[in-house]
């Protein structure tokens, strides 16, 4: 994409992307994008993408392991708990 693109600033600070940019970026309603600023001042749009895979060793493995039964067991327990509120 060679070409300059523009967009306006609205008053609430809100700007549309423009169809090319979102084509290009893949970006569909409710993506997020963040803004990268570089080190000559100029900022640069990167879509954050949402792969599952990037959630990996968010949640530390339990110190021992836990049953099928004892996760059944324990989403139960929950489920009564939250029916007596």
């Amino acid at each position: 994409m060679s070409k300059f693109l523009y967009s306006t600033i609205t008053s609430k600070g809100q700007i549309t992307v423009p169809k090319e940019v979102r084509e290009a970026l893949a970006l569909r309603a409710g993506d997020l994008v963040e803004f990268q600023q570089r080190p000559d001042g100029a900022f640069v749009l990167v879509p954050r993408q949402s792969d599952i895979r990037a959630l990996k060793g968010v949640v530390p493995p339990p110190a021992q392991p836990v049953s099928l039964s004892d996760m059944d067991a324990a989403v139960a327990a929950g489920a009564r708990e939250r029916s007596r509120r």
